[in-house]
C-alpha cells in the first residue's frame, strides 16, 4: 500500500501527457536541462578561480578583469 505499481505510474504519465501535451513537456525538459547545465558550469567556474581572477560582465556586454576594474576605481 505504501508504493505505487508500474500501472499507477503509467496512468499518471498518460494523464499528464493529455493535460500538458508532449511538445510542452519536451520544452519543459529542455529548459530544465539547460538550467542544470548552466548551474554546473557556474559551479565549475566558481571553484576554478579566485575573486581577483574571475571575469565580471560590464554593462555594455564586454568582460573586464576584476583587477583592472579595481585599478580603474583608484
Amino acid at each position: 500500500m505504501g508504493s505505487f505499481s508500474i500501472w499507477h505510474w503509467l496512468i499518471v504519465l498518460v494523464i499528464v501527457m493529455l493535460v500538458f501535451g508532449t511538445k510542452k513537456l519536451r520544452n519543459i525538459g529542455q529548459d530544465l536541462g539547460g538550467a542544470v547545465k548552466g548551474f554546473k558550469d557556474g559551479m565549475k567556474e566558481a571553484e576554478g578561480g579566485s575573486a581577483d581572477s574571475q571575469k565580471i560582465a560590464s554593462g555594455n556586454g564586454q568582460t573586464v578583469d576584476a583587477e583592472a576594474r579595481e585599478k580603474n576605481k583608484s
